[in-house]
């Protein structure tokens, strides 16, 4: 019989972190841990308020799970009766390190997907003034691929400010639901000077349509806006990317098969993350093949992540040992 132990864990973020919704100086995560009696399986999941979850709730219905599981449920039909959010990633990834310890094999040959190689991350510049993004882009100039957060006025003068700070690195934008119809076109033009080859979500979902009108060379890449399959069916047709979360898509086996309609969609991939572990991220790897972008950077934004940990090289991440996940 399967048992579930859900805890919740803390884990102190280097200098804060700052979106356009708010800022925060620890990532409260969420981990479910399966046990067969002979082999445990992990999955780390983060609760996020923008989608009306909280760390009580998500703990509570993965509860629910525990206390299902014990009374005789099967794990699958309880994994399909879950809505897509954060406390079925948990248990999903969870299910998926099972088997694979179980099996004495890799999720990625489990799930028929190729090995993960070592990716470039994106890294964050948080939200702040232009002359506080100067600097943390100045300090972060020798990584290839930097990730800006924006979405307040004021946010021409941030990315110029960016750009002077890291003069060659790519750069994509996270804008975080936080532009407007007013001030789209000036935000995208301040982009465009600073060669930006990705935004992320400019506009609030549901408030998007806008971008069907929007003639833009730079890419535009659903974030909010996208969780599973059903919304990856709705999205505008302004969007040529989606970042794909497992906490949004509630796992794993939703995440492989949103990737599968994207690419049949002729959508570039982003593989994205909130602020977790290694724990969180290494279930994302398993998508990283041929994916336009990686961001999977939230055990750098950590001041200490859990050890065993992902391999970080500068930006360069590695798959996941065993030890860790899968």
């Amino acid at each position: 019989m399967l048992t579930l132990n859900v805890q919740t864990q803390r884990f102190p973020i280097a200098g804060g972190f700052a979106i356009s919704r708010g800022s925060r100086t620890e990532s409260v995560v969420v981990v479910a841990t399966l046990d067969d009696n002979r082999h445990q399986g992990r999955g780390e999941c983060v609760p996020y308020t923008r989608y009306g979850e909280s760390v009580a709730s998500v703990s509570e219905l993965l509860a629910d799970q525990a206390k299902a599981l014990a009374d005789g449920a099967d794990l699958e039909e309880l994994l399909a009766a879950m809505p897509a959010g954060a406390a079925r990633n948990a248990l999903d990834c969870a299910a998926w390190d099972l088997r694979a310890k179980q099996n004495g094999a890799r999720v990625w040959d489990l799930a028929g997907l190729p090995a993960p190689g070592p990716v470039t991350t994106c890294f964050t510049i948080s939200l702040g003034s232009p002359e506080a993004m100067f600097e943390a882009a100045r300090k972060a100039a020798a990584r290839p691929l930097l990730k800006v957060k924006l979405g307040a006025d004021g946010d021409p003068e941030r990315i110029a400010a960016v750009r002077r700070g890291a003069p060659d690195a790519r750069l994509v934008v996270d804008a975080n639901e936080g532009w407007r119809a007013d001030n789209l076109a000036a935000n995208m033009l301040a982009c465009q000077r600073a060669q930006v080859e990705l935004i992320e979500q400019p506009l609030p979902a549901g408030a998007d349509d806008l971008l069907n009108k929007l003639n833009s060379p730079i890419t535009i890449c659903a974030d909010e806006s996208l969780h599973d399959r059903a919304s990856l069916n709705k999205l505008p047709k302004g969007y040529r990317a989606i970042n794909i979360k497992l906490d949004k898509t509630g796992g794993l086996s939703e995440a492989i098969a949103v990737a599968r309609l994207a690419r049949a969609l002729d959508l570039q991939i982003m593989v994205g993350c909130m602020v977790g572990t290694s724990l969180a991220m290494a279930p994302a790897m398993m998508l990283t093949t041929g994916a336009a972008y990686v961001d999977l950077d939230g055990p750098l934004l950590l001041e200490q992540d859990r050890q065993p940990g992902l391999l970080f090289e500068g930006s360069t991440v590695y798959p996941p040992a065993a030890e860790l996940w899968g």
